[in-house]
């Protein structure tokens, strides 16, 4: 299925990662092959305040979407995302989009209950439901339209719920519906269907009194939260329920089974049972109770133990905490027909050390061969004569073995020999890639849902009661199992703690671990397992790789932070990702194989305690001004592409003693490598100014603004910006303070706070003027024309222009000029002056063509090209006026 929008909204081949075109995606999936207009598109995006960019972003995102579904044609249209006036359409074909399939499956599992075919209902909806991975259109932010959207397909998910469930209760399931039924009753305490079918479940199954009490639960309940009574159909089912009414009662489809015919008093008598079989072997631990998700898996580890051939080999690897015992486990019990047993052989001793292959088949055989009067049978130590005795012990019959948390392929190769006829899981960090015919898993951690079912599984009724605090500890646990049993088992066993106390708890990263402390039950302990099996440079490295900005990094980061050549970097990236100490993201699989290397939340946090634990402050300041200096250096030489001469630092700080490869990413593709970066520029920003690098914080958040003000990411900008304003000033930098001002009044007039924008280029150019820097001031000019030109004021505007312009002439700055020039051109427009307005974007052509700055130079031609068409036609009559590149000035007559 290629596009999904019942749980987080997805699409193949690639799904976007930013919210805002996901946004995009669901809306046109939730419309499908329907047109869809812009103007419907930015009020979900925006509401009523869309920016002045809305049009070009919304272009942009409609581009991302293009690019991911790049190379699945949809005929001769080309892709399935077409523009339409006034708008774009999904074109979606039946099986592609889940909600079309829901909605197919769900019709014919109604008209089934319909027809009284309670069997194919059921399956038909159970189908439709399975589909749900989630709250419908989950994972993004919701306008008007995806929020009515989202509401609507969650109440048809829980109609056709009850319609299953009903189906189920028509066919004598009642027993096994139970537990479903309670469940649902405690996530939709409110919801008198649900309630009802769970009072007949109870009442068929022989449980008159418990059928009684969930009548009287819900009514507390519907009386203490909205004063009101029970409808009168869930009154109705309880006055049957107290009345033992028959008619209540399940009566098979079928006929009664016919009376037997008289026995033959000459026939003899039965036979005398046969001697019950000993049951098989059994060493296994009990079942977790609290066993959530998971179902993918465990039906792939039961369908391949199970398989009539041989080797059946199950390789579960996933880092501490994740769950392969309790996967291993739940799956042995739920596997049947191991006539010689089902059991499970710790690999590692009381103390953690590995067992070596002897002392594993030693442990096998233990469980095997019975004790004889003198106590258990005294074994060889020779590990050929181990495994013959271990062939000879499994003759009798089909054997499934649970080899648990093994360290190599050579630990258990020689156990695998002696049983090749043995259905066998193997548990461990690494992944056991030598190891022969075994098919891999791979477990990660449990997705959103699962996880929060489980807290509620194990914390208690408490836990329940705040479901945003249960989503915020799902996801500071990483989602872990471990982590996430801890987390709430400390919960259902202290009464004053809650689920948003806990929360805050774990919110510091570098404490997190401390909190998930639970009896023995250490999830540190359990991580650190893994950490001390790597090599002391793997350990350094994990170590120091936690400095790496979120939320991942690329390897040129890693060789910045770990100091060591290509080659070497990419061996201990290897070694940390084999150990399950680090996540391998590939960026594009039909590209270039680019790859991003991120951590598990705790093992992030573990990183970051062990750092504080054996390294000292000096290194870990050294080190992140080492990664601060390589930052530098490519957003400088991306920004130096995107908008040439815009940085006034670019010269202040000497960022590497040597230029980049054109191959380089940030020189080969400056934007795309901006936007890969965009979220750890910011994080990186942060990182120096808590270091206290007050020149890198500067130099770093001014290479970023020129991209900042092209895509429109504001708040990045500001929250940058702001960090180093504040590092200037600790610095006594007062050309880098201004500098930076000059750019947040660029912000400022681009979210239309003009009271702002005034503020910071006065004191800015005061600052350039105490600075003897023309060039800054000459900026400054220009960036309070612009805000003056929005008001209306179009002499004083056109004046500041002026000044801007022969300052910028005096100090050389082409760029100045460009920006002066520009606004000559708006002036003149606005004046009805269209020759000096088609002269002044021709200089400003030439300026961007000087500074080879193709994005401005094609800006200044297609004003031109707008000018001229219009022919001298007054302004007022446009619909949108551009005034600076992607940003439009919106009149009156085109804002609607």
């Amino acid at each position: 299925m290629r596009f999904q929008v019942l749980g987080p909204v997805r699409m193949s081949p690639r799904t976007p990662t930013a919210a805002k075109p996901r946004v995009v995606l669901a809306t046109l999936l939730v419309k499908n092959n329907s047109v869809v207009s812009a103007h419907s598109l930015i009020d979900e995006l925006w509401g009523t305040t869309p920016p002045r960019t809305a049009s070009t972003t919304l272009q942009v995102y409609v581009s991302h979407l293009r690019k991911a579904l790049a190379g699945a044609e949809d005929g001769p249209g080309g892709g399935p995302l077409v523009t339409q006036p006034p708008g774009y359409v999904m074109r979606v074909a039946p099986d592609e989009l889940d909600l079309l399939v829901f909605e197919s499956l769900r019709s014919r599992g109604r008209a089934a209950f319909d027809e009284r075919d309670y069997a194919r209902a059921s399956r038909l909806l159970g189908q439709s439901l399975g589909l749900w991975r989630g709250p419908a259109l989950s994972g993004i932010p919701h306008g008007p339209s995806l929020q009515s959207t989202a509401i609507r397909l969650d109440e048809l998910r829980s109609e056709t719920l009850e319609q299953r469930i009903g189906a189920d209760l028509k066919l004598g399931r009642h027993r096994e519906l139970i537990g479903e039924l309670m469940a649902l009753a405690h996530e939709f305490p409110m919801r008198e269907s649900l309630h009802g079918l769970l009072m007949v479940a109870l009442y068929r199954a022989g449980r008159q009194s418990d059928a009684v009490q969930a009548y009287h639960r819900v009514r507390r309940t519907l009386v203490d939260e909205l004063g009101v009574e029970p409808d009168a159909s869930l009154k109705r089912i309880l006055a049957r329920v107290l009345a033992s009414d028959p008619a209540l009662a399940w009566r098979p489809a079928e006929s009664a089974p016919k009376t037997p015919a008289p026995a033959d008093r000459s026939a003899p008598g039965p036979a005398a049972p046969p001697p019950a079989d000993p049951p098989p072997p059994l060493w296994l631990p009990p079942p977790l109770a609290d066993f959530t998700g998971r179902a993918d898996e465990l039906a792939h580890g039961a369908q391949l133990l199970t398989a009539a051939s041989a080797p059946r080999i199950l390789a579960i690897s996933g880092r501490p905490g994740v769950g392969k015992t309790a996967l291993a486990v739940q799956l042995a019990r739920q596997v049947q027909g191991f006539a010689a047993g089902r059991i499970l052989v710790h690999l590692r001793d009381a103390a953690g050390r590995a067992l070596t292959a002897e002392a594993a088949v030693a442990a096998l055989l233990r469980r095997l061969l019975p004790a004889g009067p003198a106590g258990p049978a005294v074994l060889p130590s020779d590990l050929g004569e181990l495994t013959d005795l271990l062939q000879h012990a499994t003759r009798s019959g089909a054997l499934l073995l649970v080899l648990d948390d093994a360290v190599s392929e050579a630990q258990i190769r020689p156990l695998l020999t002696a049983v090749p006829d043995a259905a066998v899981v193997v548990t461990g960090h690494r992944p056991l890639a030598a190891l022969e015919h075994a098919r891999h898993l791979v477990l990660d951690a449990l997705g959103q849902q699962e996880a929060e079912s489980l807290l509620l599984a194990t914390g208690g009724p408490r836990m329940a009661q705040d479901p945003a605090a249960v989503a915020r500890i799902a996801r500071l646990c990483g989602r872990l199992p471990l982590a996430l049993r801890v987390a709430a088992g400390g919960t259902a066993v202290q009464p004053h703690w809650t689920a948003a106390g806990l929360a805050r708890r774990l919110a510091d990263e570098r404490t997190r671990l401390s909190a998930l402390c639970l009896g023995d039950l250490d999830v540190r302990s359990s991580l650190l397992t893994a950490y001390h099996e790597v090599s002391e440079a793997g350990r350094r490295a994990f170590r120091r790789l936690g400095l790496a900005p979120l939320p991942d990094f690329p390897p040129w980061a890693a060789q910045s932070l770990l100091g060591t050549s290509p080659k070497a970097t990419e061996e201990l990236l290897y070694a940390l990702v084999r150990a399950q100490l680090l996540d391998v993201r590939q960026e594009s699989p039909a590209a270039d194989g680019a790859v991003r290397y991120t951590y598990h939340t705790l093992l992030r946090s573990l990183a970051l305690d062990m750092l504080d634990e054996v390294d000292g402050e000096d290194t870990v300041t050294e080190t992140v001004g080492r990664l601060g200096r390589a930052y530098l250096l490519r957003a400088r030489a991306a920004d130096a592409r995107l908008t040439p001469g815009r940085d006034r630092l670019a010269g202040m700080l000497e960022t590497a003693p040597a230029d980049l490869p054109e191959g380089d990413r940030a020189v080969a593709t400056p934007l795309r490598w901006f936007k890969e970066e965009s979220a750890g520029l910011l994080e990186m920003v942060r990182r120096l100014h808590r270091a206290g690098l007050w020149d890198l914080t500067c130099a770093l958040a001014s290479a970023t603004s020129g991209y900042y003000e092209a895509c429109g990411v504001w708040e990045d900008w500001r929250a940058g910006h702001e960090l180093a304003v504040d590092a200037a000033r600790r610095a006594g930098d007062a050309l880098a303070e201004a500098t930076l001002l000059r750019s947040l009044g660029d912000l400022a007039w681009q979210r239309r706070d003009a009271a702002r924008a005034v503020d910071c280029h006065r004191h800015a150019a005061r600052l350039f003027a105490l600075s003897d820097d023309g060039v800054g001031a000459a900026r400054c000019a220009t960036g309070e024309a612009d805000v003056l030109l929005e008001q209306g004021e179009f002499q004083r505007a056109d004046a500041l222009y002026r000044r801007a312009l022969d300052l910028a002439r005096v100090e050389g700055d082409t760029r100045g000029c460009a920006e002066a020039e520009r606004g000559l051109a708006l002036t003149a427009l606005l004046a009805g002056r269209p020759a000096d307005c088609l002269a002044a974007l021709a200089a400003c052509a030439s300026a961007a063509s000087a500074l080879g700055d193709a994005r401005w130079h094609g800006y200044a031609r297609r004003f031109a090209e707008h000018v001229r068409a219009a022919r001298g036609a007054a302004p007022a009559g446009w619909p949108h006026l551009e005034v600076r590149p992607g940003v439009w000035l919106m009149s009156e007559a085109g804002a609607g």
